[in-house]
């Protein structure tokens, strides 16, 4: 049971583990875990004689961050794996001692406390995304590397995207996830260098080089995918790089259609003044009023407007965002014709935004009545 004015437990883990993770132990990620969900790291050198609430966590088992936050405000819960406790919220001295000698194979599994079984088909409520699912939990050894890392990737990839995102290239930024984690490569430099590649296609699409364009934004692309994932997966997010990510997807879209209408003239098929002017009103209103309707949306009914209902996860596999409108503009230059492209990608731009439209007034008609919305997902 949820307590939320229970004390914040410390964290302390419990056996050892050499194996590598994403390149560093398992102590470390936990460590790292730990400072994230804002909880004190005990040491064997803490003299408080081990009284107060802690979350012990068993070295010998790697498992999602999100079970740590479940735990947190759930005290005197242990989540199993196979029946060894993984992860235990004690609450005091007798607890502690028990579990620990639990962990470590020198006694049965503590009675009294919430059992809550990794591998149950139930899973948990995710109460940040409002949807059900099943965190991992894995016993730490070197031939379970990969498929923890995978399982970790996985975790990282939650939420509702479009069809490149989830379909296209997901294996590609795991296994760039995986060297630049090795490597010891940060998720801000990864931004960084996803940001010059992003500034060199605006370049490239407004000289009509769009094939040159379109490969350095799908590199980009991928790199736009991998710092988010690399944060994750080695808990090293920052108010910085969010920031920084975030800006940048927000802030380019419309300077890389701009450029393409441009580059259309050098090309050899330059849109009229007429049709130029028209296609760039088109997705800048169509741009900003999208990410005011999501905004409006998330205000008033506290969730995004994209897992409200199926419909609506659906669509956002194709909506006018970024990824599915490059789809569009390499169709146009297949059949050497960018001019069909971006006039394509403001037209599904305007349909888009009405699909929008009409979900926020469907959706504010439905609580006006006293329907109380929520999420498929949840």
């Amino acid at each position: 049971m949820v307590d939320s004015t229970a004390p914040t437990p410390a964290l302390r883990t419990v056996r050892a583990n050499d194996t590598l993770l994403w390149g560093m132990t398992n102590a470390e990620r936990i460590r790292r875990i730990g400072v994230a969900q804002g909880l004190a790291a005990e040491t064997d050198s803490d003299t408080d004689g081990g009284s107060g609430p802690v979350i012990l966590a068993n070295l010998a088992y790697a498992f999602d961050p999100v079970w740590i936050a479940h735990l947190k405000s759930r005290p005197g819960t242990v989540v199993t794996r196979t029946g060894v406790p993984v992860l235990a919220h004690v609450r005091d001295a007798d607890e502690r001692a028990r579990m620990t000698a639990a962990m470590l194979g020198e006694a049965p599994l503590v009675t009294g406390l919430t059992v809550i079984a990794a591998e149950a088909e139930e899973g948990i409520l995710n109460e940040a995304l409002r949807k059900r699912e099943r965190p991992f939990a894995e016993l730490l050894t070197p031939p379970a590397v990969p498929a923890i890392e995978r399982a970790s990737y996985v975790g990282a990839y939650k939420g509702v995207t479009d069809l490149l995102t989830k379909y296209l290239w997901p294996e590609w930024a795991l296994a760039i996830t995986r060297v630049c984690a090795r490597a010891g490569i940060t998720p801000n430099q990864v931004t960084a260098l996803g940001s010059v590649l992003c500034i060199v296609a605006t370049v490239a699409f407004w000289y009509g080089w769009f094939w040159t364009g379109l490969a350095t934004g799908l590199f980009f692309m991928v790199l736009d995918t991998v710092d988010g994932k690399l944060a994750r997966c080695t808990i090293t997010s920052s108010k910085l790089g969010n920031a920084w990510d975030h800006g940048v997807d927000l802030v380019h879209p419309p300077f890389w259609w701009w450029a393409w209408a441009a580059g259309c003239a050098p090309y050899g098929r330059a849109l009229d003044d007429q049709m130029f002017w028209a296609v760039i009103g088109t997705m800048l209103f169509g741009y900003v009023a999208q990410r005011l309707i999501e905004g409006a949306f998330i205000v008033r009914f506290g969730m995004h407007i994209h897992v409200w209902e199926r419909f609506d996860s659906w669509f956002r596999l194709t909506t006018a965002r970024r990824n599915p409108n490059m789809v569009i503009l390499f169709a146009g230059l297949v059949v050497m014709r960018p001019d069909w492209g971006i006039i394509g990608v403001a037209a599904w731009t305007a349909i888009s935004l009405v699909v929008h439209l009409v979900r926020l007034v469907q959706a504010m008609v439905r609580k006006a009545k006293g329907e109380t919305l929520v999420s498929w997902l949840a």
